[in-house]
């Protein structure tokens, strides 16, 4: 998808393309892994997060995110199944992330939609998900007390599955004939 494709869709196909982002999102949040010794859960939210940026661009992307954070808070089962519902998961161990989704989509937009280099997709997944970990990170510190502890759980058992969802956001963004959404 080039960059000129982003920016020549219609209102309406902006609009459908950022509704099928957000419950792609809901759909990818119900696979959540509980791991041991941490409140926050694997998922496929990252790859979304990351992908639709990548996919729809920047604004739409981050618009597609803020779609998903008010259907979760106005209380549709949308969150990941491990966690307060609404509004009150916001305010938990997973919240930092859920409110870095806009900027991580955008991020990732920004730096990697319509990029025809695999590479420079990749850095751009990868951006987007710092931002996430920068969200998350920022939260489980002022619940733990500490910075430390907030990588410990929050970072490090996340490291390698998200390194491998940035790899397949990258190859699934790649330049296709005729596809826009």
């Amino acid at each position: 998808m080039t960059t000129l494709a982003l920016a020549v869709r219609t209102p309406r196909s902006r609009a459908i393309g950022i509704v099928i982002v957000a419950v792609a999102l809901a759909l990818a949040s119900q696979i959540a892994l509980p791991l041991p010794k941490t409140p926050v859960p694997l998922t496929l939210q990252p790859l979304v997060v990351v992908l639709a940026g990548l996919l729809i661009g920047p604004i739409d992307g981050a618009a597609a995110m803020v779609l998903y954070l008010v259907a979760g808070v106005a209380g549709l089962p949308v969150f990941a199944p491990i966690g307060a519902p609404g509004l009150a998961r916001l305010l938990g161990p997973t919240g930092g992330y859920l409110l870095a989704y806009p900027v991580a989509a955008a991020v990732a937009g920004w730096l990697g939609a319509g990029r025809e280099r695999f590479a420079a997709r990749l850095v751009a997944a990868i951006a987007g998900i710092l931002v996430l970990y920068a969200g998350g990170l920022s939260q489980l510190a002022i619940i733990t007390g500490s910075v430390t502890t907030a990588a410990v759980l929050g970072v490090l058992p996340f490291v390698a599955a998200d390194l491998l969802k940035a790899i397949v956001a990258a190859a699934l963004s790649g330049r296709r004939s005729g596809t826009t959404l």
